[in-house]
């Protein structure tokens, strides 16, 4: 199933930079055969933004969080979430009601860095990091069977491209082949005073680069970084960075993206995509020198406001079912698909592989109306449709911004760790809506207006990413 759509998503990605070039040779046809066209520009700058997206969000993201400032860590330490998000809450979006989220960017420029896992002693715990072109190149993901009853200690070495030299003994080697790389670890809580333990474990996250330990692979003394009492969710960075990249212009864009490339190479296959962006004036290390001509700073902008759409469209080779779309086994691992990649960046900073976690969405009842507050409706998972997880799973609610909402009573995520009730058949039928429901079970308490909501699934079972298992449909009572 995942070969299949790669070859769909590598046909189409071909087929449309094949469109391109035809584009270009028209461009250069002689003046006396057709006139000179410049609607290539138009299709490279928006080609270029959709490559470009996922580096120039982590870049920004990257220098939000890092340095002195309130809200900051220095690079190679971890700020850790010390509480659930409050009501309200939108940075990120859809911020995570099942874990609390330890989270630093690495530096990898001068040596590698060792971040060490603490025993979990059976609690839930994923842990991942991601390259700056958002590729995920490490996770517990290959623990799954593992991960349901908890990690095992362990230590992880991120190694810089080129890098040779030895590590501690029993150290796993990770190569990674940009300078800069985001490591986030989740631990599963039930809020209240559950979070106590996690914030135990959190103290045994360990991170230092290897001229911090010692041949015995002990960390030597280092300090840790201030508890990120604001840290909450899948934390991307302090502010918005998403809204710093739609505020740039397409110089601003472009040349952040050149500077960026300097330090976090694409990868050898993008060749095509690089050839695109020097057609345009971008080159790594330079800023941006984008056609200028009173022609060119038309499509210049047409390009750029393209691009910007295409980012947020979903792509054809998401997986839907039952008003449902999530992204499938390509998650963190995207290949030359770049429109999936920039979609998953946009919607999800911070997406893990689709055996770390799924996020399913749906913005719409079974009759394809916008889910809306002023009604009830029912989700009904019959026992053989369970979510299929190693790990658990949840349905969390928010506002159509992905905020949560700030009017509700209560701020829970419903799912199978906090007291599903199920049917006499196995079947369980979770209720969705504003108010509580009589019983009050089985509740995913939703805003008073649309809204939409996220189904996670922790370590999903390969049904849940090849197709062949769907989530129900919701329906209107």
């Amino acid at each position: 199933m995942t070969t299949k759509r790669r070859s769909i998503a590598l046909f189409r990605a071909c087929s449309a930079l094949a469109g391109v070039a035809l584009i270009a040779g028209c461009a250069s046809t002689p003046e006396s055969v057709a006139p000179k066209s410049n609607g290539w520009v138009k299709d490279e700058v928006s080609d270029s933004y959709v490559f470009g997206y996922p580096l120039v969000l982590m870049d920004v993201s990257r220098a939000a969080a890092t340095g002195s400032a309130p809200g900051q860590a220095a690079p190679n330490t971890l700020r850790h979430a010390q509480s659930l998000p409050p009501v309200g809450a939108s940075n990120p979006p859809e911020p995570n009601l099942d874990t609390l989220v330890s989270s630093g960017w690495l530096d990898l420029g001068s040596e590698p860095v060792l971040i060490s896992l603490p025993d979990t002693h059976g609690r839930y715990m994923d842990a991942r990091a991601l390259d700056m072109w958002t590729n995920v190149v490490w996770s517990t993901a290959s623990q799954s069977s593992e991960r349901a009853n908890g990690l095992k200690a362990q230590t992880i070495a991120f190694v810089p491209a080129g890098w040779k030299g030895t590590l501690p003994a029993r150290v796993k080697r990770v190569d990674v082949s940009t300078r800069y790389a985001w490591f986030l670890a989740r631990i599963q809580t039930r809020g209240g005073a559950d979070l106590n333990a996690v914030r135990r474990l959190q103290r045994g996250l360990r991170v230092a680069p290897l001229s911090a330990w010692d041949a015995h692979g002990k960390r030597a003394a280092q300090a840790d970084a201030p508890a990120g009492a604001g840290l909450s969710g899948d934390p991307v960075a302090t502010g918005t960075p998403a809204s710093q990249v739609a505020a740039l212009d397409a110089n601003g864009f472009f040349s952040r993206l050149a500077l960026a490339m300097e330090d976090n190479a694409p990868v050898p296959d993008d060749q095509h995509a690089l050839k695109i962006l020097g057609d345009i004036g971008v080159h790594a290390g330079d800023a941006a020198q984008l056609p200028s001509g009173s022609k060119d700073t038309a499509m210049v902008s047409a390009g750029l406001a393209d691009g910007r759409t295409r980012i947020a469209t979903p792509p054809s080779n998401l997986l839907a079912g039952n008003g449902w779309t999530w992204i499938g086994d390509d998650a963190g691992n995207y290949g030359p698909d770049y429109a999936l990649r920039a979609y998953a960046a946009w919607t999800s900073p911070g997406l893990p592989t689709s055996r770390d976690e799924v996020r399913a969405r749906v913005t719409q009842d079974a009759d394809g109306h916008a889910l809306n507050g002023a009604n009830r409706y029912v989700i009904h998972f019959t026992a053989k449709q369970m979510p299929p997880v190693r790990g658990f799973w949840s349905i969390t609610a928010y506002t159509t911004n992905g905020a949560l909402d700030g009017d509700a009573p209560v701020r829970i995520a419903f799912g199978d760790r906090n007291g599903a009730h199920r049917n006499r058949d196995g079947s369980i039928d979770v209720h969705v809506s504003a108010d509580r429901p009589r019983g009050g079970g089985n509740w995913v308490p939703v805003p008073q207006g649309d809204f939409r909501l996220v189904l996670r699934m922790y370590a999903p079972k390969p049904q849940a990413t090849d197709g062949s298992w769907q989530p129900p449909a919701v329906e209107r009572q």
